[in-house]
């Protein structure tokens, strides 16, 4: 199965919101990340992600009906698990939605959902969103107890956080592709499918093809960083080559 490629159009909206967040009814908005959405589908993108944020920091309420509405693919919708965000999801009715921790403070996703801490919690909102026919993701670190936790869930998919591996570098680069291998396989075994995202670009993407049963790569800010100098289509259709590279994600099964 060729591996998939979710564009995140975050980045699009906090571009738009660096000018126009007191001024939402401008005539002037721009960039709107709705056309980013279309844009980066016509270019190839498998899907839409668009994280709706409790702060609101960049994407809007607005943008999700809307994205739901204009894209061909599918919308995938980061959240935390708050009842507001929960509702919106309810309404909205996004192909998917993952769930993942939320800082206020922090300036992307850091570090995965503790479905461990959290599973008093994550029990009825995974409920509601699969009774909505929503297919539910969580986002998490490729440990063993997390994985294990997830399949108890009833999570249909998990997405592996891959920042430790994006950001490691020496010897400590090989030991984070291990855990991501290990736990891929691991979640295979429970009978998980598998998507991973955070901190991937053009050079460490290559390395995934080591990584069992992928399905989907979520990618957002490198995608957006090089459609500066490029334009998106070329940005998002270099991503999907790459994409297109990977083994058959039935391998190690």
């Amino acid at each position: 199965m060729p591996l998939r490629l979710g564009v995140n159009i975050d980045h699009a909206a906090t571009l738009r919101q660096a000018r126009y967040a007191r001024d939402p009814e401008s005539a002037l908005i721009e960039p709107d990340p709705v056309a980013a959405a279309l844009v980066a589908e016509k270019a190839g993108a498998d899907g839409i992600t668009a994280h709706l944020r409790e702060d609101r920091r960049h994407i809007q309420d607005r943008d999700i009906f809307r994205l739901k509405e204009a894209i061909g693919t599918k919308l995938n919708l980061e959240m935390g698990n708050s009842a507001d965000i929960l509702a919106i999801a309810l309404k909205v009715r996004p192909h998917d939605a993952c769930l993942v921790p939320e800082n206020r403070h922090e300036v992307t996703t850091e570090g995965g959902l503790d479905c461990l801490a959290h599973r008093a919690a994550l029990v009825p909102t995974i409920r509601q969103l699969q009774e909505h026919g929503i297919v539910v993701s969580l986002f998490i670190d490729p440990e063993p107890d997390q994985i294990r936790a997830a399949a108890d869930l009833g999570a249909e998919y998990i997405e592996l956080h891959t920042g430790a591996f994006a950001n490691a570098v020496g010897d400590a680069r090989p030991h984070e592709l291990q855990r991501l291998i290990d736990g891929a396989a691991l979640a295979g075994s429970s009978g998980l499918r598998i998507n991973a995202g955070h901190g991937l670009n053009y050079d460490n993407v290559r390395e995934l093809d080591a990584v069992p049963h992928l399905e989907e790569l979520n990618i957002g800010h490198a995608i957006m960083a090089r459609a500066l100098f490029t334009g998106l289509p070329a940005a998002v259709a270099a991503m999907k080559i790459l994409c297109g590279a990977y083994p058959d994600g039935s391998r190690g099964r």
